[in-house]
């Protein structure tokens, strides 16, 4: 069975923020990138666990993938569901993510 995939509304806002700020210079490549984003996690539905440790939070339950400048970080909540908390550009502090603020 495959693992259940879900997008917060916080990690589509985190898309949908990034394809407005690429699209200022081109909406094909924002189009294009945000489609990678969900391509990449298509391999959580069947290996939830392939994504590393987040190493700022070093929780096993907290991975990321990396999909070109940005880390796709989700919540291993069990091998039948992963949830897509938040896309995050590698350049930034994750600490500067709301999701992660202190």
């Amino acid at each position: 069975m495959a693992t259940e995939v879900k997008w917060t509304s916080l990690s589509l806002q985190d898309i949908e923020n990034i394809a407005r700020f690429i699209a200022k210079d081109s909406e094909y490549y924002a189009r294009i990138q945000s489609e990678r984003f969900f391509e990449r996690v298509k391999i959580l539905e069947t290996h939830p666990e392939i994504g590393r440790i987040v190493p700022e939070i070093g929780l096993e339950h907290i991975r990321q993938l990396i999909e070109g400048n940005y880390r796709i970080i989700y919540q291993l909540i069990s091998l039948d569901r992963v949830d897509i908390l938040t896309v995050h550009h590698k350049s930034r502090l994750l600490s500067n993510n709301p999701l992660f603020e202190e």
